[in-house]
């Protein structure tokens, strides 16, 4: 409901230092930040983003296609094949396939996984600083019982996501003055 979309492309060289790789999400906070700084050391990283208003203004799916555009454009040099987890088509000009939980399913996939969400955690303690009101540092803007209320108590922040619902319904009733 906060925060940017962030996406990463990683061309691996070595996959010996990654044994026990997998989705970010299967993943405890240490074992993501010490696969994460393999990846950064070892590997060609590029990452992207699309900030709130972008996502405001194209909806979720495309910023997320423009965050992965980025990455791809942000890797010191271009690939000869993609792979893309899930079933996105992106507009640049590399062959690729998506595959559906490809994080699962291949490593540099999952590496990209880590990498992204390692960075994007990052970012929104970084948002804590300047909002710390809304708690970003626990929840990393996702849609808690604890971010939920903040919404309610302070109204969006310039960091939302104006058209996530909760997130609208809170700016309408800030501006009804309720």
């Amino acid at each position: 409901m906060a925060g940017p979309v962030v996406a990463a492309a990683v061309i691996l060289g070595s996959t010996d230092e990654l044994v026990g790789i997998n989705d970010s999400k299967k993943l405890s906070l240490v074992q993501r930040e010490k696969f994460f700084e393999k990846i950064v050391r070892s590997a060609n990283v590029g990452i992207g983003m699309a900030d709130e208003k972008t996502i405001d203004r194209l909806n979720i799916y495309e910023a997320t296609r423009l965050a992965m555009k980025r990455a791809v454009q942000a890797l010191s040099h271009t690939p000869a094949f993609l792979l893309v987890d899930g079933p996105i088509r992106l507009d640049v000009p590399v062959a690729h396939r998506g595959i559906v939980n490809g994080d699962q399913k291949s490593a540099s996939i999952a590496s990209a996984s880590i990498v992204a969400k390692v960075f994007r955690d990052r970012w929104m303690c970084h948002l804590h600083e300047l909002y710390p009101a809304y708690s970003f540092d626990r929840h990393k803007g996702y849609g808690t019982a604890v971010h939920l209320e903040a919404l309610r108590t302070f109204g969006p922040s310039l960091v939302h996501r104006l058209s996530f619902a909760p997130v609208e319904r809170s700016a309408r009733r800030e501006e009804a003055g309720v």
